[in-house]
């Protein structure tokens, strides 16, 4: 995931190509939980998460959560 460009936008798109090969190259082998959380580290639920955000959008996605959460998350921004 390191140096991956993520192309997040408020609308989800599709991966088309050679974007959606190396899309498909960087999900996990396979899905698993440990501990309680889905697959075994930081960095892999980052991409999964992020992989999933490219093709849902932020639209929906802030819909998923009370809203009041997200808005506090995003003041910590700065």
């Amino acid at each position: 995931m390191p140096g991956t460009k993520w192309k997040i936008n408020r609308q989800g798109r599709a991966w088309r190509g050679d974007e959606a090969l190396k899309r498909l190259e960087l999900f996990p082998e396979k899905a698993e939980m440990i501990e309680g959380k889905l697959f075994g580290t930081e960095e892999e639920r980052l991409t999964v998460l992020a992989l999933l955000l490219e093709n849902v959008g932020i639209d929906k996605a802030i819909r998923l959560g009370d809203a009041d959460v997200w808005r506090e998350a995003i003041s910590e921004l700065g």
